[in-house]
């Protein structure tokens, strides 16, 4: 038992001060080579301008570099290395319990979070270079969603073939099964999870989100004894928070698509691997846990419908955390009480995902 805890503790804390150290050397060079957005402003999902949201956000959308979310999935690798590297310099039954890396539990995630990663860098890097076949430069929004399909699709096939995964789990039902459409269900979720990463948006607001979203899924996975899950979460914890010191209003860099999509894409893996691969209700839990992520899509889906077939709009913008800057709220306040949400439905999603 002290050994499972600590093997969840242990990397998290390395991963957090990885990420102290990394974001030193990635604060200077992301000033240095002056990594932001060279033209402020961006089109909602139809199209449209946003003149509100620019008039919000002008100023520090040319002035804050993006690309923060590198320290995310760059402090896990750092973590994995040095573990890694203590168990064969120091072998013993400790050092190797340490070692989370496994391949029935983590190598999964961890091989979307570096995938998702490395994909939104090239993203980031097009948009600040002003290249690419987005407006204002990057890669348009339909080719990052075909990215992300095929990585969702050739995860479902993983779990649908080589796991035997079937069904999904329903608290105080048990198993639903689901066929072949197991995969489109995985492809579906995945894609609903990537759309509310933008609720990176506001300074510090999607860190705390999924610092929140993460730990639950923590809870949940040493409940099951998937003790390297776990720890696989708890070392993105870590990390994190890491980032989050820095992206505390006034933020120094954003997180930007190579955290967002690492962590939405690994979000997505997770809510599956604490599913009915070990009895679980993960998935069904998953609108609960990431609640704020669930509302930032709705807003933005609403917003477009309305638009569409109302000929007006129902927020001032979209997604919502944006709407309460626009009716005043400073942007502090939006975060705060994100957070404030985010951690009680994180508390409540995991309750049930353990218990039900």
């Amino acid at each position: 038992m002290i050994i499972d805890v600590l093997k969840i503790f242990i990397p998290s804390t390395l991963s957090f001060f990885f990420g102290i150290g990394l974001s030193l050397i990635l604060n200077h060079y992301l000033y240095k080579y002056k990594m932001w957005k060279k033209r402020a402003g961006k089109k909602t999902l139809d199209g449209a301008d946003t003149p509100i949201f620019n008039k919000l956000h002008e100023v520090r959308e040319v002035s804050v570099p993006k690309m923060g979310g590198i320290l995310i999935w760059a402090s896990p690798i750092l973590t994995v290395a040095l573990l890694l590297l203590l168990s064969i310099i120091l072998p013993s039954v400790d050092t190797a319990k340490l070692l989370f890396l496994s391949r029935g539990q983590t190598w999964l995630p961890f091989a979307t979070l570096i995938l998702g990663g490395l994909v939104g860098l090239i993203d980031d890097y097009m948009e600040v270079r002003g290249t690419g076949d987005h407006v204002a430069g990057g890669l348009s929004l339909r080719k990052r969603l075909l990215i992300v399909s095929a990585i969702s699709l050739l995860v479902a096939f993983w779990f649908y073939i080589k796991l035997e995964t079937h069904s999904v789990g329903i608290p105080f039902f048990g198993e639903f099964e689901l066929g072949w459409l197991f995969i489109p269900l995985f492809l579906l979720v995945t894609l609903g999870i990537y759309s509310g990463g933008v609720i990176d948006g506001i300074d510090g607001l999607a860190g705390g989100i999924f610092a929140a979203i993460f730990s639950a899924y923590a809870g949940i996975a040493f409940f099951q004894q998937q003790i390297d899950l776990a720890a696989f979460c708890m070392t993105l914890v870590g990390a994190i928070l890491a980032f989050l010191w820095f992206n505390i209003p006034p933020a120094r860099f954003y997180m930007s698509e190579t955290g967002s999509m690492a962590l939405t894409i690994t979000l997505a893996v997770v809510a599956f691997l604490t599913d009915s691969v070990d009895g679980g209700h993960g998935v069904f839990v998953l609108p609960i846990i990431a609640l704020p992520l669930v509302l930032t899509t709705l807003s933005n889906i609403i917003q477009i419908l309305s638009k569409r077939f109302r000929k007006k709009k129902v927020f001032l913008v979209a997604p919502l955390h944006h709407h309460f800057e626009a009716i005043g709220w400073p942007a502090y306040k939006v975060t705060m009480r994100y957070w404030v949400i985010g951690i009680i439905f994180a508390i409540i999603g995991m309750m049930i995902g353990v218990i039900g």
